[in-house]
């Protein structure tokens, strides 16, 4: 297990197999020292774990932990990609949707779930910039997604 790997175990969580892209799509690109991942569902064991309009079905704290979820398998389809979590020296960009129900404007607290958890892995280099954006609907009915840029090098940063 890597650094990065036990820092996530550390926190309470393990790192899942990389989730199917439910699409005609690349779950994790790279391009020179750059990955982008796809959007990424709070998906676990196959299954959605939170669906719903967040701000009506689905709790700000629900949603957030949703989110958490989400950059856990932003992680999961890096590793999948064949790229070493301790090769990733900065997480530059996390883009967040929230399926929100009408008058809904808390996106920004919804994605802190994601950028803390980011934070809590990384320290500084999860520190990021981010976008947090209401949708009226996601695919399948998600309450989330997450997708995110990160910096990698060959080597490691330990």
């Amino acid at each position: 297990m890597n650094i990065v790997e036990a820092r996530v175990s550390e926190l309470g969580y393990t790192l899942p197999d990389a989730p199917a892209a439910v699409g005609a799509y690349l779950p994790a690109l790279r391009t020179g020292n750059t990955i982008v991942t796809s959007g990424q569902l709070p998906m676990q064991d196959g299954g959605l774990t939170c669906v719903g309009k967040v701000g009506a079905e689905v709790s700000i704290k629900e949603a957030q932990a949703a989110a958490r979820l989400c950059a856990l398998n932003c992680l999961a389809q890096i590793k999948g990609a064949g790229i070493p979590l301790e090769n990733v020296t900065r997480i530059f960009r996390v883009e967040g949707y929230v399926n929100s129900a009408p008058g809904f404007h808390d996106q920004a607290k919804v994605m802190n779930g994601a950028s803390d958890f980011f934070v809590d892995v990384f320290g500084e280099l999860g520190r990021h910039t981010r976008i947090a954006v209401g949708a009226s609907e996601l695919p399948l009915n998600a309450a989330v997604e997450v997708a995110i840029w990160v910096e990698v090098t060959d080597g490691s940063y330990t």
